[in-house]
C-alpha cells in the first residue's frame, strides 16, 4: 500500500458514509476486542471478511495473495476465498457500483483496508471500534434497512451478521434528566433477544474478534515486523551507547 492510498481510504471513509465521525458519536462505552492474533484466528477472520464484508465493502489496497502471511497456499485462496473469477493477484475490490450502493443504503460502503487504524481515537483502538460496533446492531423498524447501531445511531449499514447473531431489541428505561429539572432521558437498560442465531453469544463474540483481528492485520500486515525490527534497533542503540560510553571514558581517563 503506497501513502495516497491509504490517504484516499481514510478520506473515503470520513466523507462518504455520513452519520460516522472520528468520535464515538453513539456515546456507547466500546468494549475492548480480545487479542486474537494466532494464525487460526487470522485466517478464520479472512474467510469472515471475505463472505460477510466484501460483497458490498472493498479493500481495494489488499491483493488476495498477501494472504499468503497468513499461512495460505494459493491453492487454498483460491479455492476458498475467490468465488468471481477473481485472481489470486488481483485486489480485493467488489462488483457493487456507488450509484446502486447509494440508491439501497443512502451512502456508498467504505473502503475498509485501513478502517482499523482510521477508527482509532480517545475513546479506544481501531480494534475496540470495530468490536463494539459489529455487536451492538438492533432490530429497528423505523430504520430503512430494519437495523440501528448503538455506537453508530441510525447507521445505514444492514446486520449482514444477523444470522448468526440472531435478532435483538434493546430495553430503554426513562431517568430524570440530571441537567434539566423536571425533564426526563431515555437511558440504554440492555439488549432482549427475540430470535436465536446459530451461535452462542460466547461464540459470535469470538468469530467477531476473529473478524476484527483480521481487518487490524489488514491495515498494516507488517506491524510484528516493524515490532521485532523496533526492538531489534533499541537494543543495538542501546549496545552501541554502552560502548561509546566506555570509549569516551577510556579515551579521557588519562586527561587531567
Amino acid at each position: 500500500m503506497n501513502l495516497s492510498k491509504k490517504i484516499l481510504a481514510v478520506l473515503a471513509f470520513v466523507t462518504l458514509l455520513p452519520g460516522m465521525s472520528l468520535a464515538n458519536e453513539g456515546g456507547a462505552q466500546l468494549d475492548r476486542a480480545p487479542d486474537r492474533t494466532d494464525i487460526a484466528s487470522l485466517q478464520n477472520g479472512a474467510k469472515l471478511f471475505v463472505n460477510y464484508c466484501l460483497n458490498c465493502h472493498s479493500a481495494s489496497s489488499m491483493r488476495y495473495n498477501r494472504l499468503r502471511d497468513l499461512g495460505l497456499s494459493e491453492d487454498q485462496i483460491k479455492n476458498n476465498l475467490l468465488f468471481s473469477g477473481e485472481k489470486v493477484g488481483d485486489m480485493m475490490t467488489v462488483a457493487l457500483r456507488p450509484a446502486d450502493a447509494k440508491a439501497w443504503f443512502g451512502a456508498v460502503p467504505p473502503d475498509l483496508t485501513i478502517i482499523a487504524r482510521a477508527r482509532a481515537s480517545a475513546a479506544g483502538s481501531g480494534g475496540d471500534y470495530l468490536y463494539t460496533y459489529l455487536r451492538t446492531f438492533y432490530k429497528d423498524d423505523t430504520r430503512p434497512t430494519g437495523w440501528n447501531n448503538l455506537v453508530v445511531p441510525n447507521v445505514a449499514m444492514p446486520h449482514v451478521l444477523w444470522q448468526l447473531q440472531g435478532v435483538r431489541t434493546i430495553k430503554m428505561v426513562e431517568e430524570a434528566d440530571p441537567h434539566e429539572k423536571g425533564k426526563t432521558v431515555h437511558r440504554f437498560a440492555g439488549f432482549e433477544q427475540v430470535s436465536k442465531g446459530s451461535m452462542t453469544p460466547q461464540e459470535f463474540d469470538t468469530q467477531i474478534a476473529d473478524l476484527v483481528a483480521y481487518m487490524e492485520w489488514m491495515a498494516e500486515p507488517s506491524r510484528d515486523l516493524r515490532k521485532r525490527l523496533g526492538a531489534i534497533v533499541v537494543l543495538f542503540l542501546a549496545a552501541f551507547a554502552f560502548l561509546a560510553w566506555r570509549l569516551n571514558a577510556s579515551y579521557w581517563k588519562d586527561v587531567k
